[in-house]
Parts: structure tokens; sequence; C-alpha cells
């Protein structure tokens, strides 16, 4: 017996799978015209920026405030609770769940990155990938620059250094820097 789900459906089960076919290729389309329209949007209101980002992300709080240029894979993946702020230039490749709690402030330039990439050479020549869950608490600061990896947890009230690279979980309330981040020892 042969799978019959689409390369979709395989994505968001966070499975193996090409990023083609019919209906990824028009969710594509549809979130280059909406960044690119957002984008644009540097003279806008909040409320008008908010409402363009409820038509694009799966769920957005009340007060969530994401400064352009803002780039994502597909939008609808994307959980942004109350009062959380990003700042320019962040990228969040959401090719499944990635969650983000409420008053999180996000510096510039921060990756959030859920998309992975199979470790056999012969499965990435295929151009499989797959996605694993990235998961940001409430009350989060993350510092400009930061890289966050697929598969990550990061819990309330934590925070994240500028520059570093978060390669594994950050309890709550930790503090964690570097290439690879790690967590400071409390005093």
């Amino acid at each position: 017996m042969t799978d019959q789900r689409t390369q979709k459906e395989r994505m968001l089960a966070g499975e193996l799978y090409v990023a083609e076919g019919p209906e990824l290729a028009a969710d594509n389309r549809r979130i280059s015209a909406w960044m690119a329209r957002y984008n644009a949007s540097l003279a806008a209101t909040p409320e008008e920026r908010r409402a363009m980002l409820a038509e694009a992300l799966g769920a957005v709080g009340e007060g969530v405030t994401i400064r352009p240029p803002f780039f994502c894979d597909y939008g609808y993946n994307i959980s942004i609770g109350a009062g959380a702020f990003m700042n320019f230039n962040c990228v969040v490749l959401d090719v499944v769940k990635v969650t983000i709690g409420r008053g999180t402030q996000i510096g510039p330039a921060v990756q959030i990155l859920a998309a992975d990439h199979p470790r056999d050479p012969a499965l990435r020549a295929r151009l499989l990938e797959f996605g694993r869950p990235v998961t940001i608490g409430s009350n989060v600061w993350i510092g400009g620059g930061a890289i966050i990896l697929p598969g990550v947890t990061i819990g309330d009230d934590a925070v994240i250094g500028a520059g570093s690279v978060v390669t594994r979980d950050v309890p709550a309330g930790a503090t964690a820097f570097g290439n690879p981040a790690r967590v400071k020892p409390r005093a």
C-alpha cells in the first residue's frame, strides 16, 4: 500500500516531504504576495499591521507587533501570544508549529527555524526535508541576531543573549548565550 497523503499533509505531520506540489506551491505564492504587501507597510498604523497579521498567521493575540520586514515559510503554522513583539528583519521558517508566548520580546534579525533536513545525504539529495516544532514561552527576551534551531523549547521568562545559536531546550527563567547557547549558572 502506498502513502496517498499530499506533501503538505506530510509536512504538517513533521514527516519527510518534498517542498513542492500544488498545495504547497499555492501556499507559497499566497504568503509571498502577503509578505510583499506586509513588508511595504512601514507607514501603516499598528492596527492596520495587526489586521494584516491576522490574515496570514495561524493565531495573533491582542497587541502583537511585528515590525517589517518579516519573512516566513507559510504563516499558518505561527501562533503569537498577546503583547508579543518582534523587531525588524525576523525570519520564521514555519513548516510545522511555531508558538511564541504572550509578552515575548524578540530582537532584530532573529531566526526561528522549524525546518530541518535529514542527516543522511542520500535523503537530502532527494530534496526531502521535515520540521520539528519550536515553542517559545511567555515573557521571553531573545536578543538580536539569535538563531533558534528546530525542535527547541524555550521556557517562560528565559533570556537568550544576542547572537546566540540555541540548539537545545532552555528552562524557564534561565539565561542562555553563546554558540552553541549554554545556560548561565544562577548565582
